[in-house]
């Protein structure tokens, strides 16, 4: 087993030095990229943020970008009236685009417009994301630049996912780096004001709005003669999930499975919590996932959920590759990998594969508390929890 040295990916940003509002962008873009969320799945360093807004030393271009430094590298290019009126950035930019066209999937550029009508060449102006179309606060922009990244870096680490599983270059290759992802809805109808349905399809109509995203919203997307509950659970199982947390969610029994589902088949779930008045009983596992507040009478909320669940994806990405590169040669003893910190529902298709044998969960840092560790012993006294970390050091006991 062997954790990798060199990371998953890189993100540079670039901007003129005249910009002064590109060192804003790229602070905010660092943050969140940055933050501990992302840490703790990739071993403690986080997703590189790399600016590129100087020159090198006395030479008056830019520095360059090695893009061997990584597995794939993503290069966002903040392009303002000063960068295209700018020969030498001009040529940079030309130069990053012939860099990442040679490299494949694996490594992407992105121009962000900040003003309309700026980039002559054709090809760069159709791939850039138009930032001076969008509308709302700086804070607003940049959330929605974060949106649209996060998903093309999900899918530069899913290639590199198939890379690592099964290596090999080809169309196949392509059309599974543009293939949509997945987005299950989970929503109660017998709500007495119909929130659950209600902000269902004002999640649905944002999805269909973002360039990429697809949404599977109930009963409706089911081809006529197929069985109900074959295709929802199936559909669950390659999804990602977002689960409309309302007054009587708990109290549905296809609720309660579709939940129950996507914890086992350890999908990126996030809960948006639409409570108006109380849940009689609240459902055990609905927790140990991010839990969004959805008022849904402010529209502004449904993009700070979708905005959640592409972070879940993102971190699902990252780890599934770190496993790839620590997952051990030998099959003993029994190892299962989970995405999350594990909860008692990670010990339901343990258990029974175990047969009474020795096995370990290991799952992204930071270790468990000892009061959940102890309960898991009580219940599971041959199944031993390690974080990532402790398994790499050999911490198994």
């Amino acid at each position: 087993m062997a954790d990798t040295a060199r990371p998953f990916i890189v993100i540079y940003v670039v901007w003129h030095p005249k910009f002064a509002l590109g060192h804003e962008i790229a602070k905010v873009l660092f943050e969140h990229f940055r933050r501990e969320s992302f840490e703790k799945i990739t071993g403690g360093t986080g997703i590189s943020v790399v600016y590129r807004f100087a020159t090198a030393g006395d030479s008056v271009s830019p520095l360059p970008i090695d893009f061997s430094a990584a597995e794939t590298s993503a290069v966002i290019v903040l392009a303002d009236k000063n960068y295209v009126c700018d020969d030498v950035w001009l040529r940079y930019l030309n130069q990053i685009a012939d860099q990442t066209d040679a490299t494949g999937l694996g490594t992407r550029l992105f121009p962000v417009l900040i003003e309309p009508n700026l980039i002559n060449n054709a090809k760069l102006a159709e791939q850039a994301l138009q930032w001076c179309q969008w509308e709302g606060s700086f804070a607003q922009l940049t959330a929605i630049l974060i949106g649209h990244l996060t998903f093309q870096f999900c899918r530069m680490l899913r290639h590199y996912l198939e890379h690592l599983r099964r290596p090999g270059k080809g169309e196949k290759e392509l059309l599974r780096y543009l293939e949509p992802v997945g987005v299950f809805l989970s929503h109660s109808k017998h709500d007495g004001d119909k929130a659950g349905e209600r902000v269902a399809k004002a999640v649905r109509q944002k999805l269909s709005a973002t360039d990429g995203l697809d949404s599977f919203f109930d009963v409706y997307d089911i081809p006529p003669g197929l069985r109900f509950q074959k295709v929802l659970l199936s559909k669950i199982k390659v999804s990602a999930v977002i689960a409309i947390h309302t007054d009587s969610f708990s109290s549905r029994e296809w609720c309660r499975r579709e939940i129950i589902e996507a914890k086992r088949h350890n999908r990126p779930l996030v809960i948006a919590n639409c409570i108006s008045d109380k849940d009689e009983r609240g459902f055990p596992y609905l927790g140990n996932v991010p839990i969004v507040r959805l008022d849904d009478e402010n529209s502004n909320r449904v993009d700070i959920v979708i905005r959640a669940l592409l972070d879940e994806i993102l971190r699902d990405f990252l780890w599934k590759c770190r496993v790839e590169l620590m997952r051990p040669n030998k099959k003993k003893p029994r190892v299962t990998f989970l995405p999350r910190p594990p909860e008692l529902i990670s010990l339901a298709a343990l258990i029974p594969a175990a047969e009474g044998k020795r096995s370990i969960i290991v799952y992204p840092d930071p270790p468990l508390g000892a009061e959940e560790e102890r309960l898991f012993h009580a219940i599971a006294p041959k199944i031993q929890l390690r974080s990532a970390t402790e398994w790499l050091a050999g911490a198994v006991r």
